[in-house]
């Protein structure tokens, strides 16, 4: 089986104007009936995104939803696993700690309308409801021209397009039962937008090590030796390897709670894994702002993998 960007979930860039971020955790009460379920949402999902589409085609509705470890585990005992489905395990590093938290089931919805990621979610629920429950909703929105709540532009370096399939979707010579699937690491973070917000510019930019408004790149010696676009790469053997990561911001304002949704699509978790042991081993400097709350690794089934579940032949 090849790649196909067809026989995939949406697991490229495209943040969205509105977004909703859903972990759940499973019941556990009884197997079977969740199992069903879950394959009945596994036929329905892909069908309810479609009606969406023709509903309110301007919306631009994107859905990719999977499994945690211990979910896949739970539900399919005698199936083939995705090699690199694990428990995510916690990065400690000498001031910060890349936490693990629960997650049995994870959906992420985008649109440019937040009524439509309603929309969607609510049909989805009727569906899951009955046999989870939530471990973290959160509602993200599009910041002023795209940027992170932090003011940079945020992704600049991310593969766009088609190119993305080549970055997230996993191919046959990494694991041939589950070509066109992705992994996908979730993790929010608060942040200390008054500490954040009371430095310099030029600090900000040294921080991240890219001007703030028009998003080049800082020469090396202008950059904090931790900021964010040095501690975040990947260079294992001489070479820069990519995933693609979404920063969706979310607040609740009056409650003075700020953060970073953040969603990273591989297929290879090992990337992603490294970027993260290098921000929080090299104490990434924006990290001294922003606080990790949540982290754990999701499978993202291709077309294909969903359709053996319906099928129950997982």
């Amino acid at each position: 089986m090849t790649i196909d960007i067809k026989r995939a979930q949406d697991v490229y860039k495209d943040a969205g104007e509105s977004v909703i971020f859903t972990t759940l955790m499973l019941k556990r009460e009884n197997q079977s009936e969740e199992k069903d379920a879950i394959a009945e949402f596994s036929d329905m999902s892909n069908s309810i995104l479609n009606s969406m589409r023709i509903r309110d085609p301007e919306a631009q509705a994107h859905v990719a939803w999977g499994f945690g470890s211990d979910a896949w585990d739970y539900l399919f005992p005698n199936a083939p696993k995705p090699k690199e489905l694990a428990p995510f395990k916690e990065i400690k590093g000498p001031k910060y700690t890349a936490v693990s938290t629960p997650g049995d089931l994870f959906i992420h919805v985008r649109a440019s309308k937040m009524s439509v990621c309603y929309e969607i979610i609510d049909q989805f629920m009727g569906i899951l409801r009955p046999i989870t429950t939530v471990e973290d909703e959160t509602h993200g929105f599009r910041y002023f021209e795209g940027r992170a709540i932090v003011g940079f532009i945020d992704g600049t370096e991310n593969p766009a397009g088609i190119e993305s399939m080549d970055y997230t979707l996993i191919d046959e010579q990494q694991d041939p039962e589950f070509v066109n699937g992705s992994y996908a690491f979730a993790q929010k973070y608060t942040h200390n937008m008054e500490a954040w917000n009371s430095l310099k510019t030029e600090d900000q930019e040294k921080a991240i090590g890219r001007h703030k408004f028009s998003d080049r790149e800082l020469d090396d010696d202008e950059k904090l030796p931790n900021a964010h676009n040095i501690a975040s790469k990947d260079e294992e053997g001489g070479v820069e390897h990519k995933i693609v990561r979404m920063n969706v911001p979310y607040s609740d304002p009056a409650k003075d709670i700020t953060g970073t949704y953040f969603i990273g699509y591989s297929k290879d978790f090992a990337i992603t894994n490294r970027m993260l042991t290098n921000m929080f081993t090299k104490s990434d400097r924006l990290l001294d702002f922003s606080t990790p709350i949540t982290g754990n690794l999701f499978f993202i089934p291709s077309k294909d993998t969903l359709d053996k579940i319906v099928e129950g032949e997982y």
